[in-house]
C-alpha cells in the first residue's frame, strides 16, 4: 500500500502521473470525449457521473504541479460552476489558467501523454494540464544559480523569495 492515505490509489493512474514530465500533457475528460487510438488511455469511468470530472482532477492535482491548465472559452459563461471549480483548485498553485476555443481542446488528445476517462457529463468537461516544476529541489545546491522565471515561480509556489 502507499503511505499517502489520500494519494492517488488507482495503479495506472498512479503509473502515468510518476511517467509525466516538465512541459508533458495530460488530460481529464468526460465520458464523451473522443480519445485518439493510440493514446494512453486510463478509462475510470464506471457509471454516468462515477467518477467525477472534479473529483479526478482534485485527486491528480494532489500529485502533479501544473504549470498550465487549459479549458474551453465557453465554460466561464456556459458552465460557470466547473470555472469556479478550476480557478479554486488551481489557485495558489502558480499555474497559468486559459481559455482556448473546444476543438483546440479537443486537439490536445493528440499530444498527451495520457488522457483519463472520467464518467461526468459535464458540458465542456474536458481539461489539458501542463506539468511544471517545483523549483525549490532544482536550485537547491550552494554554487546554482536560479533563473529569473523559475525565481518567480517559486515566489508563486512558496510566497517567499528563495
Amino acid at each position: 500500500m502507499k503511505r499517502n492515505e489520500d494519494g492517488i490509489l488507482n495503479a495506472e493512474l498512479s503509473h502515468a502521473i510518476a511517467s509525466i514530465g516538465h512541459t508533458d500533457l495530460v488530460m481529464v475528460v468526460d465520458a464523451g470525449y473522443p480519445i485518439p487510438e493510440d493514446a494512453w488511455r486510463i478509462d475510470l469511468a464506471v457509471t454516468r457521473g462515477v467518477p467525477s470530472l472534479f473529483e479526478v482532477l482534485e485527486a491528480v492535482h494532489g500529485e502533479l504541479i501544473p504549470e498550465r491548465v487549459l479549458y474551453a472559452e465557453d465554460v466561464p459563461e456556459m458552465n460557470p460552476d466547473m470555472d469556479e471549480f478550476l480557478r479554486e483548485l488551481y489557485d495558489g498553485s502558480a499555474a497559468d489558467l486559459e481559455t482556448i476555443p473546444h476543438e483546440d481542446v479537443l486537439a490536445y488528445g493528440s499530444e498527451a501523454k495520457a488522457i483519463v476517462r472520467t464518467g461526468s457529463l459535464v458540458p465542456w468537461g474536458n481539461v489539458v494540464i501542463q506539468c511544471g516544476t517545483d523549483p525549490k529541489p532544482w536550485f537547491d545546491g550552494e554554487n546554482v544559480t536560479m533563473p529569473e522565471e523559475y525565481r518567480e515561480r517559486y515566489e508563486e509556489i512558496y510566497g517567499e523569495s528563495p
